[in-house]
């Protein structure tokens, strides 16, 4: 605890390009934009295998290679090639990290809706599209923001990498306090990236209580 309020408590911690404040912007950067790619792309094959049934193996196959790649080692590899003039190097490894559970989650919520209800809808005379955005997403929604849910805290933790190739966020204070064992720095760090982490489950948690109609919540209770 004396390395947490020593770090918290030092005015140069609050101010300038090293400051918290800074180091927070970088470390949120990173982690919208790299989530936001990652939501394209895995809402938009998780919609179109789970509502046309066809490429479920796929999805399987790309989870597990996407899951099995190592985050640090990609990361290394993209700076050697790419170099650190722009931010590319971190967002494809924290990209590829967070698209597996967009898209499994948002393919088997569409694909786990009830038959009947698809036919019935159908059955009125709604279209493919019609029946994919009117029926199928409202019931997956849960399901799809478990996924980004998911994602996201992943992508916050994993953040942390960047610093380990001399870019910005909040694991510059981890790297930075080990390498000068300024210990305050590394727990101040990880306490920051932590309680990130924690508002970005509470965020969702409240975002789906917004967004998700009650008839499915109710349903998702009574299951």
């Amino acid at each position: 605890m004396n390395y947490l309020f020593d770090f918290l408590t030092d005015p140069a911690n609050w101010s300038g390009p090293d400051g918290i404040p800074a180091r927070l912007l970088q470390h949120l950067g990173f982690s919208v934009v790299a989530l936001a790619l990652a939501a394209v792309i895995g809402i938009a094959l998780g919609l179109l295998i789970g509502h046309t049934g066809k490429g479920g193996l796929l999805v399987v196959v790309a989870a597990n290679v996407a899951r099995a790649l190592p985050t640090l080692g990609l990361l290394v590899l993209l700076v050697l090639l790419l170099g650190t003039a722009s931010i590319w190097p971190v967002l494809i490894p924290l990209v590829a990290l967070s698209v597996p559970p967009i898209l499994v989650n948002t393919f088997e919520g569409i694909r786990g809706v009830d038959p009947e209800l698809r036919d019935a809808a159908y059955g009125m005379g709604l279209r493919g599209p019609q029946v994919l955005f009117k029926v199928l997403v409202p019931v997956a929604l849960p399901l799809i923001l478990l996924g980004l849910r998911l994602a996201a805290v992943q992508v916050v933790a994993t953040a942390a990498v960047a610093a380990y190739v001399g870019l910005g966020g909040l694991g510059r204070y981890i790297i930075d306090g080990l390498a000068t064992k300024d210990y305050s720095q590394v727990v101040g760090g990880s306490v920051l990236i932590v309680l990130f982490a924690l508002a970005v489950q509470a965020l969702f948690a409240l975002t789906q209580r917004a967004v998700v109609s009650p008839g499915v919540s109710q349903r998702l209770k009574v299951r």
